[in-house]
């Protein structure tokens, strides 16, 4: 299973992860904002049936309604989302409104958990370091042998109690340090994920970028330093 989150509306990115073998793939959300694709990026989820979660972004492209993001990103979250209104349709937009908080799945006898942010909400961060005392109040008693998230954008695979959590960390829009595109892939028949490294056309994107978006020194420095 081949598991992809934060796609920020990086077509170039998505094209990439989507070359890794897999059975079947689950989006953990974020499709639009920060990218200069996300029109292109909505469709290929819409077309190819890609079952996803509602991510915060999703939420405030579809609903316009504030995303919750952290203060250092949020003047370039608030500027391309009038850039992504003007280059998606009602029908992407009513796509990413309607889109599950989370999906539940049993294969092979384990309890899959997929949401954005954490069971609790998809505005909350669930990071590598976050305390053992912060994850338990966040699962909210969540009864899953797997939790796969994303929203931090952060990759981590990280053992709490008798669950594996697992964060793919971001396909688009990588803030680890690693400009490479970032996703996981999960065996359903022994229990362990990998977070698998990627290249990819970057400097396209960044052309797109820089030839239709608002702060586009900003938005490339961010893709190339990976945060």
């Amino acid at each position: 299973m081949l598991l992809i989150s934060d796609i920020h509306g990086n077509k170039e990115a998505l094209d990439a992860v989507m070359s890794v073998p897999h059975d079947l793939v689950v989006c953990l959300g974020d499709l639009a904002d920060y990218g200069p694709s996300p029109s292109e990026c909505i469709d290929f989820i819409m077309e190819n049936n890609i079952e996803t979660v509602l991510g915060n972004h999703d939420a405030a492209v579809g609903s316009r309604i504030e995303c919750g993001c952290g203060y250092k990103y949020k003047h370039l979250s608030v500027a391309t989302r009038d850039y992504t209104w003007e280059v998606t349709s009602e029908r992407q937009m009513d796509f990413l409104r309607h889109l599950p908080f989370s999906i539940q799945k049993e294969i092979n006898g384990l309890k899959l958990y997929f949401t954005h942010g954490s069971p609790r909400s998809n505005y909350e961060y669930m990071r590598p370091e976050t305390p053992d005392d912060e994850i338990k109040e966040m699962i909210c008693g969540i009864d899953t042998d797997v939790l796969f998230i994303g929203h931090s954008h952060q990759p981590f695979v990280r053992k709490f109690r008798d669950m594996l959590i697992v964060n793919p960390g971001s396909v688009g829009q990588p803030r680890d340090g690693d400009s490479k595109v970032s996703c996981a892939v999960f065996d359903t028949a022994s229990g362990e994920a990998e977070i698998i490294r990627l290249d990819y056309d970057i400097e396209k994107t960044c052309r797109n970028i820089k030839e239709s978006m608002p702060h586009p020194e900003e938005l490339i420095t961010i893709l190339k330093r990976g945060y």
